[in-house]
């Protein structure tokens, strides 16, 4: 059992993953509604005066005209440079905000807002998505070739760690998802065998919360939560799966032959048993061998069997 630096502890599995250097954090932001509202003031207010001062330029009126020009100029340079700053933020998403290259904050409050307009916004999906491993040939622990895949449910829980700590977190999750996958499964045996021991097809909820630990450990540096992660394909590799599917049914049947012998010994002790306590015919212990072994042949046996009437004496 390994603890790792995320704290989680994870069977067989060393995972030194390095620990964030940056986390998330909220940014501050304005009423988008009432910036709107500003900005289509300035704009529109300064359209109509810059129409007012052309028109003085145009009658002659000299140097308050040119003045009132170049002020309703810049009131609507600056009211058309507010609304870049507008941001819509839908459900299940947030935005990660950087000012010149320095990430400043996270927008996740869904609405209408408002930010520095010289800002990046880039969209992050905080939805809660599925990841689907491709089927995947690897050997199992006793060395044979099985065939698995896994899903992964996942959801981004630090916008920042997801956008700066790996190139692209989407592909992150993809390939660590498919890594742990080959490790679990060369960790296991796919069967146990009668054994003591955990196994890939008869402890499936061990080996599910196995997965799902080493999973987090792998993905924790860029900011995302696994939910759950279960195998929904284990099979054996076609060029042995005969060979394994006839070992599997020799073992059934010798299992189907143990109960079978169970219960017929058990009842040939019941018919001795009955037979003594009701007196109803007194055997040595030659006779009590023959009854046994005729009584073990029709029940165990697997044919129908042919009934012989007996009748001279028992010993005959």
């Amino acid at each position: 059992m390994t603890e790792t630096s995320s704290g989680v502890a994870v069977e067989g599995a060393v995972v030194d993953m390095p620990a964030p250097r940056i986390s998330e954090v909220p940014v501050r932001a304005a009423n988008g509604f009432v910036m709107l509202g500003v900005s289509a003031v300035m704009v529109l207010g300064g359209l109509a005066l810059l129409a007012v001062g052309i028109s003085m330029l145009a009658t002659g009126s000299g140097q308050e005209a040119v003045w009132l020009v170049l002020a309703t100029s810049l009131v609507v340079l600056v009211g058309a440079f507010l609304a870049f700053g507008l941001t819509a933020v839908a459900p299940g998403e947030a935005r990660v905000v950087q000012l010149l290259g320095r990430y400043v904050g996270t927008l996740r409050t869904p609405g209408f807002q408002w930010v520095n307009p010289i800002t990046a916004r880039r969209r992050v999906s905080t939805r809660i998505r599925n990841h689907e491993t491709d089927v995947t040939k690897v050997n199992d622990a006793d060395g044979n070739p099985i065939q698995i895949a896994s899903v992964v449910v996942w959801q981004v829980r630090d916008t920042a760690q997801a956008v700066f700590e790996v190139d692209d977190f989407v592909e992150f999750v993809t390939i660590q998802a498919e890594t742990a996958v080959r490790h679990i499964a060369g960790s296991y045996p796919y069967d146990s065998h009668g054994e003591s021991r955990l196994s890939l097809r008869d402890n499936a909820d061990e080996i599910n919360e196995q997965l799902s630990a080493e999973i987090a450990v792998r993905v924790a540096s860029a900011g995302v939560k696994i939910i759950e992660s279960r195998i929904v394909h284990l099979a054996y590799a076609p060029e042995i799966a005969h060979a394994m599917l006839r070992r599997q049914q020799a073992g059934a049947v010798v299992a189907a032959r143990q109960r079978i012998v169970e219960g017929a010994v058990g009842m040939v002790e019941m018919a001795l048993a009955k037979l003594a306590e009701h007196d109803v015919v007194e055997l040595d212990e030659e006779r009590k061998a023959a009854m046994v072994s005729n009584l073990l042949v029709v029940l165990v046996g697997d044919r129908d069997t042919q009934p012989v009437v007996n009748t001279g004496t028992l010993y005959q």
